[in-house]
């Protein structure tokens, strides 16, 4: 009688089992991939709407971001190009290649070590005019890099909203970014007071007897290096090395 026990057998066994287990993974990974792009795109575009306090959970994401129109700015002329397609377009990509992105070196407020030099902003518009701007922004936390989008009103200085849609910061510490308390406080705030980035973040909480109240936010409890991230990570986007040049251009019409 042979020996079914022997470990030839059992390897061969072993080894078909993992080769066969491989191809299902990577067959369900191709398969998968699709959906899991599309629902990407949609969570990015859900997210944009939500920092713009415009989703309604009632109507579709697709639909309800029709309204928006996506554009690519170069950050170096502070104007917009069309030198990318939009739905293409991969800005973390860009960043990192050296060809298309810039050494920050002691610029680099935000901790995210090169700036690409082209990014996708987001246009609301409201009977043929700006209605409010949406800007991806990024900087490091206390453990993570917070990704996230900043909306203005059309003055393109009073805060519409802010929200983080990726981070690994300490829940409850600062996690708080996604607390809806924090973030309800974000709209109406002024980010430039004569031309200079002021927005942050405080050390406790900002009240009616506050100095410059409208430009400060109550700080995340506990978890002061994010709250110095946040503020970081605002005042650089928002300041001569992000978006500042093309805000002014926007705003007098040469963008």
């Amino acid at each position: 009688m042979a020996n079914n026990d022997s470990i030839q057998k059992t390897l061969l066994v072993a080894v078909t089992l993992c080769i066969v287990c491989a191809l299902f993974v990577s067959t369900a990974a191709v398969v998968l991939k699709p959906v899991q792009v599309a629902n990407k795109a949609l969570d990015r575009k859900a997210n944009i709407l939500a920092a713009a306090g415009l989703l309604d959970p009632e109507v579709s994401v697709e639909e309800q971001f029709k309204k928006v129109r996506t554009r690519i700015v170069d950050l170096e002329t502070g104007k917009f190009t069309d030198q990318f397609n939009v739905e293409t377009f991969e800005q973390s990509k860009i960043a990192k290649d050296p060809a298309t992105s810039v050494d920050l070196n002691e610029a680099d407020i935000a901790k995210i070590k090169r700036r690409e030099n082209f990014a996708t902003v987001y246009l609301v518009e409201k009977d043929g005019e700006l209605d409010k701007i949406i800007l991806p922004v990024r900087g490091a936390g206390l453990w993570s890099t917070l990704y996230g989008f900043l909306a203005l009103e059309n003055d393109l200085n009073t805060v519409a909203g802010l929200g983080f849609y990726e981070h690994g910061e300490t829940p409850g510490l600062g996690g708080e970014v996604d607390n809806p308390g924090w973030k309800a406080q974000w709209p109406g705030k002024e980010v430039y007071d004569d031309g200079e980035v002021e927005i942050q973040l405080i050390k406790g909480s900002v009240d009616a007897n506050t100095p410059e109240a409208e430009h400060k936010i109550d700080g995340l409890s506990g978890a002061t290096l994010t709250s110095r991230g946040v503020t970081n990570l605002l005042q650089f986007w928002m300041g001569e090395n992000g978006y500042k040049p093309f805000l002014k251009n926007l705003q007098s019409g040469e963008a």
